[in-house]
């Protein structure tokens, strides 16, 4: 079976862009993480490729993410960050475009203030320079930004959007129906993709299999093996058991689907999504 880890990180905090991630805050995770933590869990996993996504809002992690990718074999690709109103955005991001392992390009849509921001005027530009070369948006948002969402993908058929974390729905206060109507109506009248990714750190602490069930079981009745990809969200998972306890979750969680569907949900559907090498 193919290995593709579509949703993992690194990084450095002493760089001092990462808001969100402070001593006081994460504790257990702020500190550095670089390909040399994460080769010996992919390896136990099964996993030989990964994504590797921005978790700054600052092009400057970008640039340091790119370089570690390009230092790192198992690195197959980079979602990387930019500032979509930007008056140059267009310009800024055709430069990124040229880096050859950025694939795509994530606004950190969850922390901005403005739901509907992604529907704003001043970001059409940036999204029509996104297509144009040929980049992947990767949607990090939570039930709230749904139908926000909804907009985004009826005016924009041809972008290439992927769903963060299965839209981070409130497993922890057993909140289903009306996540599970809004994620099957994007599955149903949308081409989005979904990440299988980030769902045991919305669970509840001491989470169980059955916690996640039925999550799991409508993204993967809604959106289909070929359109759902596994994620870690390491080392953000380190949170809830780490990453191959969420590995063992996911796999346990897909028993049902035959051997051809779990190659795609654990790989191909990730490689052909951001067009690289499983």
């Amino acid at each position: 079976m193919t290995g593709v880890d579509a949703h993992q990180h690194f990084w450095r905090p002493a760089r001092g862009d990462y808001g969100w991630l402070t001593p006081q805050a994460l504790p257990s995770i702020c500190r550095d993480f670089g390909p040399c933590d994460l080769e010996p869990l992919m390896a136990e996993a099964g996993v030989t490729r990964t994504i590797l996504v921005q978790a700054a809002p600052t092009e400057a992690e970008t640039e340091f993410l790119l370089g570690i990718a390009r230092a790192t074999s198992f690195v197959a690709g980079v979602v990387g960050w930019a500032d979509l109103e930007a008056a140059d955005a267009p310009q800024r991001i055709a430069a990124l475009a040229k880096h050859q392992k950025l694939v795509g390009l994530r606004p950190m849509l969850q922390d901005l203030a403005d739901d509907d921001w992604i529907l704003r005027p001043s970001v059409a530009a940036a999204l029509d320079a996104i297509e144009a070369a040929g980049l992947r948006f990767d949607a990090l948002v939570t039930p709230r930004h749904l139908p926000h969402l909804v907009g985004l993908l009826a005016d924009r058929p041809g972008l290439k959007v992927v769903i963060d974390h299965g839209a981070k729905p409130a497993i922890a206060a057993g909140e289903l129906n009306d996540w599970a109507t809004a994620m099957r109506a994007i599955a149903r009248d949308t081409e989005a993709f979904c990440k299988l990714s980030g769902l045991v750190t919305e669970a509840a602490e001491g989470w169980r299999l059955a916690d996640l069930q039925p999550y799991v079981e409508l993204l993967l009745e809604a959106f289909g093996p070929a359109r759902l990809m596994w994620g870690s969200d390491w080392p953000v998972v380190n949170l809830a058991g780490g990453y191959l306890a969420w590995r063992a979750a996911a796999e346990t969680l897909t028993d049902d689907c035959s051997a051809a569907e779990r190659a795609l949900i654990f790989g191909e559907t990730a490689a052909a999504f951001y067009g690289v090498a499983a």
